[in-house]
């Protein structure tokens, strides 16, 4: 069933989408005026020219589907119109070289078909890919090719010499300009990576937009009581997929621009990792001013409702928690050194690590990642945000950061999975222990099992905490060369042979900014070592 705005193909057999091709193509004509003879020949050139234009445009999109216009001199329509629009469209599951291939076959029909009609408005519409033009706007929304015709042959204005001329100096001096720019801004930032992009372009989105009709009902509307959570950007829905699939659903806050950008951050990376520790997202909704992302459903939700909560974090036994490190560790690993290019997370927490079904982690909230060029290994910026207590010195105080912000910040994650207890800084409190403070305190005192989470009883393997408050012990430490690589981490997680070195006392971050001397001296003698030495560590 065709119409101008839609089209509908059903089948009583389960192959419906089996072929590529276009075996049925119906034109439609509906009751529109034919263009004025004495210019039907040239105006059916414009209409070729502009669907030729917007078919290349509809192929190469992720939602294989593209609009045109072309303005047109009252030369070519005899006064009749000022303006051509066009639609192409291929069913969205065709490959952009199924839908050209499509596209020129429709193409190839519609002299014989439509354009010897010499009608001002048409469509051709087959089972895969279809075409239709008009003197009208056949969409809503911004055109995507725009075309502009010359003045008809023999009426040429004297001013056009005149006018190329000047637009020539014109374009030649704005060319100039933007080099000059160009050049400026790369010696300023030379190893700015951009991550924000065009969706349209993006190949890796085809098949993955979801109608903002499909998720309103998914979501029932986006009703409160379907409310997962709400962050500084906007607010995640659960929803239930036709299919019956629950998803996540992160509902972009109208009134913010900074999280537009985390949003195709997040677009532009997350949707080319595949890991069974990284949260995957299923689609992408971009209709009606919604920006709207939709990720697997995690039922357990995140780390830090569990783990944090006296009674929830019973469901956690050492073997679980000591499973959620490890896939931690491997999701960081591909990361760092299993993708191309490098990724640094910046945002990792107890928070954005997700928790499915079988208490399996998965890494989410990739708003505030970083890719590393070939052969970088730190970036720097003036633009320091994140969590604090998760943040590496040197990230924190001068805005350098690398893959070793992403090894602090799982250090943290160890700690607090280890301890239950949230690695608070408190910035009014002078004599107040972090979390650093304290672990490392019963860590030269041999008595990390008073430090150990409550709700795991005396039901765990002491070898086991020590070798992971000994891992998160390096991780934290000051100089960033001295804390190791996620392959590293990964392989003291994964043996007992593999021997530990000894940490030094962990990292102390001035956090404020503005405490005095005396204040740094007070901190540092709350976490320094004891004038005994240690020479085995063992729990009391």
């Amino acid at each position: 069933m065709n119409h101008e705005s839609c089209h509908v193909r059903f089948s009583s057999h389960n192959n419906v989408l089996a072929s590529t091709n276009n075996s049925v193509q119906l034109p439609y004509f509906g009751n529109f005026p034919a263009v004025a003879s004495s210019v039907a020949g040239r105006f059916n050139g414009l209409v070729t020219e502009l669907l030729n234009a917007t078919a290349d445009y509809a192929a190469g999109s992720a939602r294989r589907f593209g609009t045109g216009e072309m303005e047109v001199d009252s030369g070519y329509s005899e006064g009749q119109f000022s303006n051509i629009f066009a639609t192409a469209q291929c069913t969205p599951d065709l490959t952009s070289g199924q839908c050209r291939l499509c596209l020129a076959g429709a193409m190839a029909e519609m002299p014989r078909q439509v354009l010897s009609h010499n009608l001002t408005a048409a469509s051709l519409v087959g089972e895969r890919c279809g075409l239709q033009y008009a003197p009208y706007a056949l969409y809503i929304g911004d055109t995507m090719v725009k075309l502009r015709t010359a003045g008809p042959q023999g009426k040429k204005s004297r001013t056009t010499p005149v006018l190329a001329i000047v637009l020539g100096v014109l374009g030649g001096v704005f060319g100039l300009t933007l080099i000059v720019l160009w050049v400026w801004r790369k010696k300023r930032s030379p190893r700015k990576t951009s991550l924000f992009i065009n969706v349209e372009d993006m190949e890796s989105f085809e098949s993955i937009f979801i109608g903002l009709s499909t998720l309103q009902s998914a979501t029932n509307n986006f009703d409160e009581t379907n409310k997962l959570g709400e962050g500084g950007f906007g607010v995640v829905y659960k929803g239930s997929l036709p299919d019956g699939q629950e998803v996540a659903v992160k509902r972009l806050s109208e009134s913010t621009t900074q999280g537009l950008g985390q949003m195709k951050n997040e677009l532009a990376l997350i949707a080319k990792l595949q890991h069974k520790n990284l949260v995957r997202i299923l689609g992408v909704c971009l209709e009606e001013g919604e920006h709207l992302l939709v990720y697997e459903y995690m039922p357990n939700k995140s780390l830090d409702t569990i783990i944090f909560d006296p009674d929830k974090s019973k469901k956690l036994d050492w073997g679980t928690r000591f499973r959620i490190l490890n896939g931690i560790a491997r999701g960081l690993q591909y990361l760092h050194e299993h993708s191309q290019p490098t990724i640094v997370h910046r945002d990792l927490k107890a928070s954005n690590i997700l928790l499915d079904a079988d208490m399996k982690p998965k890494i989410s909230d990739f708003g505030l990642a970083k890719i590393f060029d070939d052969g970088q290994t730190r970036h720097a910026t003036s633009r320091i945000i994140g969590t604090l207590g998760y943040m590496s010195p040197e990230y924190a105080m001068r805005g350098q950061y690398s893959t070793k912000l992403d090894v602090f910040s799982f250090g943290v994650l160890i700690l607090e999975i280890v301890t239950g207890r949230r690695n608070n800084y408190a910035l009014n409190t002078l004599y107040s222990q972090d979390l650093f403070c304290l672990v490392w305190k019963h860590w030269v005192e041999g008595t990390v099992a008073e430090i150990a989470d409550p709700s795991l009883g005396r039901h765990y393997p002491m070898a086991e905490v020590l070798k992971c408050i000994n891992i998160g012990l390096l991780c934290v430490q000051q100089n960033p060369t001295d804390r190791p690589s996620m392959s590293a981490i990964v392989a003291m997680l994964g043996s007992d042979t593999v021997s530990l070195e000894a940490p030094y006392r962990p990292a102390y971050v001035d956090r404020s900014r503005s405490y005095s001397e005396t204040t740094e001296r007070v901190k540092e003698e709350l976490c320094s070592e004891p004038q005994t030495s240690i020479t085995e560590l063992s729990p009391r």
